[in-house]
């Protein structure tokens, strides 16, 4: 049983970057994200972008965090939805769906002060419930992702060794599309994984 689970608000988060819009109705937040926003640094195209829009809660290493979003209207190339984990401008990790080659991909960005990527295609998740989840694990992190109710898969070990100052939260960025929107439906703290080889309960 979980000792930990509470649900975070979305008036508790603080934007990196104002979106063009924000909407919260029935439990849910809608963000239409700013045409070209996005985060990236320097690795192979030399630029940095730094105004995607994140929206940031507090994250202990005793806790755990999951997002969730629908994953609909996913139409142009690198729309993308998901969660931020946040200490600095340049130590970052980016778990998103994003539209590459014309289909939907988990697509994550790790960075420490260059940018990685990784991305597995994933169309069959097209219109899909889709839940990241983060987990501080040692001097790392987990991250899993799940559509539905259906078992967790394990995407990233990555170093991530920060003991205070941490954030995470809800991601949208739009580096081409100028109308794109994503829908939110939860976002919660709960218990950390207790290993790396052993799933988290659903939640």
């Amino acid at each position: 049983m979980n000792e930990l689970y509470q649900n975070v608000p979305w008036e508790a988060g603080v934007w990196t970057n104002e979106p063009a819009e924000v909407k919260i109705e029935d439990g849910r937040l809608t963000v239409t994200a700013v045409h070209e926003s996005d985060y990236w640094e320097k690795t192979l195209y030399g630029f940095q972008h730094r105004d995607g829009h994140a929206l940031l809660a507090e994250l202990k290493r005793t806790e755990a965090m999951e997002v969730t979003f629908l994953l609909e209207d996913f139409k142009e190339l690198y729309d993308q939805a998901g969660m931020m984990l946040w200490y600095d401008d340049v130590h970052w990790i980016k778990m998103t769906i994003e539209v590459i080659d014309n289909e939907p991909n988990i697509s994550i960005v790790v960075t420490d002060v260059y940018s990685d990527c990784s991305n597995f295609p994933v169309p069959s998740w097209d219109g899909k419930q889709v839940t990241f989840r983060v987990s501080p694990f040692e001097d790392a992190v987990l991250i899993r992702v799940r559509t539905g109710d259906s078992r967790w898969m394990t995407m990233r070990l990555a170093r991530f060794p920060y003991t205070d100052g941490m954030k995470a939260g809800p991601l949208v960025c739009a580096p081409i599309r100028k109308d794109f929107r994503a829908v939110f439906t939860r976002w919660i703290k709960t218990d950390t994984d207790k290993g790396q080889h052993e799933d988290p309960p659903i939640l």
